[in-house]
């Protein structure tokens, strides 16, 4: 059971990268669940598809939005229909080969099956910039480079 729920909620996250690389806001909101929170990387927190909605599609229209290159660090299954799934992301801004470390994150998906279907819960993407320690922000940064 443990692997088949992991796959399904790595897709289930995967679903939500490919929607902003593709920067689509339908959907990305459209994986939430209905009362389903966003915390973005500037700590706007988001409640509900419709306000993620909103929030999102200004973003794609004005912000040239570079994609994520993303690893999944972890998912726990913490019952029957509730799981936590921890990644690490960095972004190549437009026109450039290289991961920017200063917009690295870490990602945390919590995901729960209702009606036999995983929606989210909660999505935080919460900056790493491990500050005084440098080491730190190379070292993601080259775990994520080897993806690209």
């Amino acid at each position: 059971m443990n692997a088949s729920f992991n796959q399904e909620v790595q897709k289930l996250y995967q679903s939500l990268i490919d929607a902003w690389n593709k920067r689509d806001a339908e959907g990305m909101a459209s994986r939430f669940a209905e009362q389903g929170v966003q915390i973005g990387f500037d700590g706007s927190k988001l409640v509900g598809k419709k306000e993620i909605l909103s929030h999102l599609v200004p973003i794609f229209e004005n912000h040239p939005t570079p994609p994520f290159v993303t690893k999944v660090k972890n998912i726990r299954i913490l019952g029957n229909d509730t799981a936590i799934l921890h990644a690490i992301a960095g972004m190549i801004p437009p026109g450039k080969k290289e991961i920017d470390p200063s917009v690295n994150a870490h990602q945390t998906l919590v995901a729960v099956k209702k009606d036999d279907e995983w929606q989210i819960e909660l999505f935080q993407n919460t900056p790493a910039q491990f500050h005084g320690r440098p080491e730190l922000v190379e070292e993601m940064t080259k775990e994520l480079m080897e993806i690209v």
